[in-house]
């Protein structure tokens, strides 16, 4: 299966005579990309495409020294069952005490 990385659309995408998957996301700043939603065609579920967007997104992100934030709640279960990907987490900012 190829995933691609359309960087003008913000997306990474993989494209079958089917249909497309997607997993959209936004640059928040520098080295910094919002996973925002993921999306895959009825015709194309259960084969694994979403789990594919999920882990280029992700390599992406290691390979350019860039740091996550998991909007999309299919990226964060993709994330709890991978764990040794949590080191690519964006921390978040703390609250302040009164």
């Amino acid at each position: 299966m190829n995933v691609e990385h359309d960087i003008p659309g913000h997306r990474f995408v993989v494209r079958m005579p089917e249909g497309e998957g997607q997993l959209v996301y936004a640059v928040a700043g520098p080295q910094l990309l919002d996973l925002l939603h993921t999306e895959v065609a009825p015709s194309l579920r259960r084969r694994g495409i979403a789990d594919a967007l999920a882990g280029a997104a992700v390599d992406y992100a290691r390979r350019n020294g860039a740091k996550i934030i998991p909007t999309c709640p299919f990226v964060r279960g993709w994330l709890a069952r991978h764990p040794e990907n949590n080191d690519l987490l964006a921390a978040r900012p703390s609250r302040g005490t009164p």
